[in-house]
């Protein structure tokens, strides 16, 4: 007569951990991602769409070690306007054409920090550009678009209607120290530029970092 299989038994303490076990990884991604902070020197070039259709393109040196944010400025078909930025709060905005205009502003806050995106609100992935990213806004002000694949920004946009589009992002670039000296003519008195221009460097600014 043929020996009957004795039922398979699972030990009481394997059996417990078991379903917790198969828990676990849907717990662990069902997290939201959290957006990458900036490095914390990099080169970028921006195309960046106003509110109003005005193009151009911003030439970004962010360098966070030497507490300074550099937004070299070519508007389409037009002039090109320098916004040098300080953590100490300082920016000059300045042409270096003949006109030389320069104005000098003094903020409370600095140029912005590697995790500025920390607490921004997780809202989805989206296609923008042709790259799938994961998606945040924060203070309802800001939608930060990131690749999913390498992390890195491919957009933002502000709620003005505002949209800055990453065309290169070269992590550790560094413009050399010289080119980080607002020129002379930043320190005369009475040295301004026209409200029109400085209305259009604010602009642009607060589109290319907020600060």
């Amino acid at each position: 007569m043929k020996k009957r299989d004795s039922p398979l038994t699972i030990p009481f303490s394997f059996a417990i951990l078991l379903p917790i076990s198969l828990l676990l990884p849907s717990s662990i991604s069902s997290q939201p991602p959290e957006a990458t902070p900036w490095p914390p020197q990099f080169h970028s070039i921006l195309a960046i769409n106003s509110s109003k259709g005005h193009l151009h393109v911003t030439d970004l040196w962010y360098d966070w070690p030497n507490g300074r944010n550099f937004n070299i400025i070519q508007h389409q078909l037009g002039k090109k306007v320098y916004d040098l930025e300080w953590d100490n709060g300082t920016s000059y905005y300045y042409t270096l054409d003949e006109n030389q205009e320069c104005t000098t502003r003094h903020f409370p806050v600095g140029i912005l920090r590697p995790n500025w995106l920390d607490a921004a609100e997780y809202v989805g992935q989206a296609v923008i550009d042709g790259f799938r990213c994961n998606v945040w806004k924060k203070v309802d002000f800001i939608t930060y678009y990131e690749d999913v694949a390498t992390k890195r920004p491919v957009s933002w946009a502000f709620s003005t209607g505002t949209a800055a589009h990453v065309i290169t992002f070269e992590v550790g670039k560094v413009l050399d120290d010289p080119n980080w000296q607002a020129p002379v003519y930043c320190f005369q008195k009475n040295r301004s530029m026209t409200q029109s221009t400085w209305s259009l460097m604010r602009q642009i600014s607060s589109a290319t970092l907020v600060i």
